[in-house]
């Protein structure tokens, strides 16, 4: 089935009514879309953030009467918005998504190989994970930095814990470079159902405990590891600050990342006085801090 993609300009006063307006006419799904590229990385809690202005495209099938859908439009609204027509190559959809996930190699020894590939190198450490709803695939630059300096940097087998664990991307890791314990702790239930499913995809549970932070807290109040990990975002990171460097062993190390390049000192100075900054690396508009407890 071929379709027509309908895009309308909208702000966010206006961008319900005109998606509702979009899926009365008959579009099979409305999506949204920043019009100029502001995203929004740490909203208020509780709050349900959108773009001042945005791009609204519904998409109809190729037969639509496109005409009768603009006077839907225009006479609910009171003036039809400015708008643009595409079509939309009719395609396996699929196929054409899991063709843009490829395996990719971080450092020397790290690859993250999805599920239909077969790893390029059979002798590397070789994380199999599938895109999913979790938040770590390798693909943003937060998590590169961290499986990064994992390769350069993993040598002896120590207790890890990855706070913030999203899809288990980085404990996984850890364990298969030769952790002897990674502590894998979220907030989010789906990010611990998708860190337990990645880990015994890749055969790593026997040294791999997953925990909800509360579950964490209670139980591992005095707990110390050689090397912590937390890849959320500044905000939390500094918050967090006390109750992370807590969990450090002296002379361990802690890598954060999630960090904006400008939001770098701020998330420094909140650990300087538990750590000696190591490095600041920069990837894209990302960067990641590492630190040496005192």
């Amino acid at each position: 089935m071929a379709w027509l993609q309908l895009t309308l300009e909208a702000t966010h006063s206006n961008s319900e009514q005109l998606s509702d307006l979009l899926s009365q006419a008959g579009a099979a799904s409305v999506t949204l879309q920043d019009a100029h590229d502001d995203p929004i990385f740490e909203p208020p809690p509780g709050s349900t953030p959108l773009w001042k202005e945005l791009l609204l495209t519904g998409l109809f099938e190729a037969d639509v009467q496109i005409e009768s859908v603009l006077n839907f439009i225009k006479s609910n609204y009171g003036e039809l918005p400015p708008y643009t027509l595409n079509p939309l190559e009719d395609k396996d959809w699929v196929r054409a998504w899991m063709d843009d996930f490829k395996p990719m190699q971080f450092g020397q020894r790290v690859w993250i190989c999805p599920s239909w590939h077969t790893p390029p190198d059979p002798d590397a450490v070789n994380i199999m994970l599938d895109p999913g709803l979790a938040f770590g695939t390798g693909t943003h630059p937060t998590t590169s930095l961290c499986l990064q300096w994992l390769d350069q940097n993993f040598q002896t087998p120590v207790d890890v814990i990855d706070y913030g664990c999203g899809s288990g991307i980085l404990g996984i890791a850890a364990n298969l470079l030769g952790a002897t314990q990674v502590y894998a702790v979220d907030l989010d239930p789906q990010a611990l159902m998708a860190t337990q499913a990645n880990a015994e995809k890749n055969h790593v549970l026997e040294r791999l405990e997953i925990f909800s932070v509360p579950e964490f807290k209670r139980r591992f109040q005095t707990l110390q590891c050689p090397l912590l990990l937390a890849n959320i975002l500044a905000g939390p990171l500094v918050d967090l600050s006390a109750m992370l460097a807590s969990h450090v062993a002296p002379k361990g190390k802690i890598v954060l990342s999630g960090i904006l390049a400008e939001q770098a000192e701020k998330v420094s100075l909140a650990y300087q006085q538990w750590f000696t900054i190591d490095e600041v690396t920069q990837e894209e508009d990302w960067v990641r801090i590492v630190g040496t407890k005192l």
